[in-house]
């Protein structure tokens, strides 16, 4: 597997397992069955999800898992407004590592008990935070179809307004691409301002807007437009499914992508939570998630193949090129930047 090189901002590595089981209310051997909600996305993540960790490894042990499908924004706007409950509505979050970081600094999420996770030594050091564990991870790229448009090179190039209407962008992803556009025009992690200016213009031309990463998907295999961003992984997945589409990763710097999952400070279940963390880090559930939806697996031992590594993974150049989110920055300014991307980019 591609190997992290990137040392994590704001302390997020967190190197140490946390201890505390007693107030966690128990351990994952003691109570791992019983009722565990997950609230993830829907689509594809939560069919992969069912099948590369539900069904394998904890239907056996008496775990139901329950889904809470919606995008991430409403399901944290769900924590926030459940936060000073006793007893929240989910076990388990699926969430960016942005979110889990915004999540946790809003006092939200419980500390992770590593003493309950038997496979947490296998965890890449960069993928073990206090408060949560990433499950997969990729970057984000510029996206092409190769018989209509040539080879972006860079951000700057991907957002051209001379593609028109056949650029798209997707909409749940409105904080990476307001990255990749300030990276596009001198901005950085830090300030996505320069960002702005690239995107309105893109709108200008005639820029198409996609809800989800599956209906974009959907018009590139229609043709209905030739360029974008997105993660690496997807378009290994896209490739899978005989869509014709490449990936190029941007001179300007190639954002890192963790999805992972945390618990809620008042999750019911916390014990069947830690089981459920427990059956991701499964050599078989990684290894799954790599060959079905083409993202990098976070642990140590799992084996994938080299031809398959080479589609999913990143060159030396490439790695020297991955850049890590600033996590605090996002969080300061996820709301204003919402407010910006629905009021004035999409209005």
């Amino acid at each position: 597997m591609t190997q992290i090189r990137l040392t994590r901002r704001h302390a997020l590595a967190g190197g140490a397992a946390l201890t505390g089981a007693a107030a966690l209310g128990g351990t994952a051997s003691a109570q791992q069955g019983g009722r565990v909600v997950v609230g993830t996305w829907g689509g594809d993540y939560s069919r992969l999800i069912q099948k590369n960790i539900d069904a394998p490894f904890l239907k056996s042990k008496g775990v139901e898992v329950v889904y809470d499908e919606a995008s991430d924004a409403p399901r944290r706007a769900k924590m926030q407004a459940e936060g000073r409950l006793p007893r929240g509505t989910s076990d388990i979050q699926a969430l960016s590592a942005a979110q889990m970081f915004e999540m946790n600094a809003a006092g939200l999420l419980a500390p992770i008990d590593y003493a309950q996770i038997p496979l947490a030594s296998h965890i890449l050091p960069a993928m073990k935070y206090p408060y949560g564990i990433g499950h997969i991870y990729s970057a984000k790229v510029a996206v092409y179809n190769p018989k209509l448009v040539a080879e972006p090179k860079s951000f700057k190039e991907a957002f051209d307004p001379k593609h028109g209407n056949k650029l798209g962008f997707i909409d749940i992803q409105y904080q990476f691409v307001m990255l990749a556009a300030a990276l596009a025009n001198g901005g950085s992690v830090s300030n996505f301002e320069p960002g702005k200016e690239v995107l309105l213009a893109a709108k200008k031309a005639g820029a198409r807007m996609y809800p989800t990463n599956e209906a974009f998907a959907a018009a590139l295999k229609a043709e209905e437009i030739h360029s974008g961003i997105m993660w690496k992984a997807r378009v290994v997945q896209w490739q899978n499914a005989g869509i014709s589409v490449e990936s190029s990763a941007p001179s300007e710097g190639v954002p890192f992508y963790i999805s992972g999952f945390c618990i809620p400070k008042n999750a019911p279940n916390k014990a069947g939570a830690h089981a459920f963390l427990n059956a991701m880090l499964e050599k078989q559930a990684q290894e799954n998630f790599a060959i079905d939806m083409g993202y990098n697996a976070t642990v140590d031992n799992a084996q994938v193949a080299a031809d398959l590594n080479k589609r999913i993974g990143f060159t030396p150049d490439e790695q020297k090129r991955l850049v890590d989110l600033d996590y605090g920055y996002i969080a300061k300014n996820d709301a204003a930047m919402k407010e910006w991307w629905d009021k004035v980019f999409k209005a």
